[in-house]
This record gives C-alpha cells, sequence and structure tokens, in this order.
C-alpha cells in the first residue's frame, strides 16, 4: 500500500512539476509601439492598437516558455491620419493582403538576472525570418482581482525593407531601421 501511495505522489508532484501555464495578454496593459528616423533629423513614433497573444510557461519564470503573438496591421496608429492611411496602403503594411504580422517562438534562453535571448520567427507581409531579441523578464504577482499577472518587454530593431516594405528604398526620407519596443503584461488562463 506504501509503494502505491508513494508511486501516487511521485505522479502527482511529476504533472505539478512539468505543469503547463497559458498567459493571455492584458491589452489595457501591454503596447505594441514603433520608432523611425524621418528625412535623418527627426522621428516619427506609433504603435499598433490592436494585437494578441499568449506565452505558454513551465515555471514561475520564461525558461523554455513558447511565445506566440499576432498585430493587426490595420490598427497602426501615429496620431495623423493620412499618414496612417499611407501606411496601411500597398506601398507598406498592404493590410487588405496581410492583415497581421505574426512572431512565434522557437526557443529561449537566460541570459543574466532576468534577462533572456528570444528566438523565433516574425513574419510581415509575406516574409518570414528568424530574428533574436532581449526580453527582460519583470515577474510575476498578482492583481487587484487577485489573479497572477506576468510582465516583460523588449527592445529591437528590424530593417523594413528585409519585410518587404520597400518604399523609399534608399532610406532618406524614412529609414531603414524600425525600432521596436514591445511591453506585455499577461493574465494567467
Amino acid at each position: 500500500m506504501k509503494k502505491v501511495f508513494l508511486s501516487f505522489v511521485l505522479v502527482l508532484l511529476s504533472v505539478i512539476a512539468f505543469a503547463q501555464n497559458t498567459w493571455a495578454v492584458d491589452q489595457m496593459h501591454s503596447s505594441v509601439n514603433f520608432n523611425i528616423k524621418h528625412m535623418g533629423i527627426s522621428f516619427v513614433q506609433g504603435r499598433f492598437d490592436k494585437f494578441d497573444g499568449k506565452v505558454v510557461t513551465n515555471a514561475a519564470n520564461l525558461d523554455n516558455a513558447n511565445f506566440d503573438f499576432s498585430v493587426g496591421t490595420s490598427s497602426v496608429n501615429t496620431g495623423v491620419e493620412m499618414r496612417d492611411r499611407h501606411l496601411m496602403s500597398e506601398e507598406f503594411f498592404d493590410v487588405a493582403k496581410y492583415p497581421e504580422m505574426k512572431f512565434t517562438s522557437n526557443s529561449i534562453t537566460k541570459d543574466k538576472n532576468n534577462t533572456y535571448i528570444l528566438k523565433g520567427s516574425l513574419k510581415i507581409k509575406d516574409v518570414e525570418k528568424e530574428i533574436s531579441v532581449p526580453v527582460t523578464f519583470g515577474g510575476i504577482t498578482k492583481n487587484q482581482k487577485g489573479k497572477e499577472v506576468m510582465g516583460f518587454q523588449t527592445k529591437f530593431t528590424i530593417n523594413r525593407l528585409d519585410y518587404g516594405i520597400k518604399y523609399d528604398p534608399t532610406g532618406a526620407g524614412v529609414a531603414k531601421d524600425v525600432e521596436v519596443s514591445l511591453y506585455f503584461e499577461l493574465i494567467k488562463q
């Protein structure tokens, strides 16, 4: 009887130890932002207002986590309606043909302290490329409703020309490099 009980306890502990947790984006406490140089002298900032995603973890950190995020390209918002319409056109995001950008992780490794290196596939328009970005893990706590929440952020740069956004290929008016800043808070499901 003791062997059966011990076996049960070991199986239960194994299941608990390897239990997966799914965390969904809390849109009220998250943002997808970009910054791009204009005419070589100033910057245009913007954001995407529609995005979704989840992270699946096995622990109370990002070790071995899986990331899956999407961004609605038609939700681009620079605060200038005429510019936003141009960004939605075929010259930029071509939102009629490509309604979303997508990121799916391949691996994540701990770097130092609460920093990780996240590798995965970023798809913009019909181009999919592997990228590697630093992720700062903010931790896990409980929100005002008593639900567990997780936070992290990342900042990285991509070359828009690599993803088929060929408007002004010289980069004289609109720079080639786009700085991306993501801030996410996720709620445990």
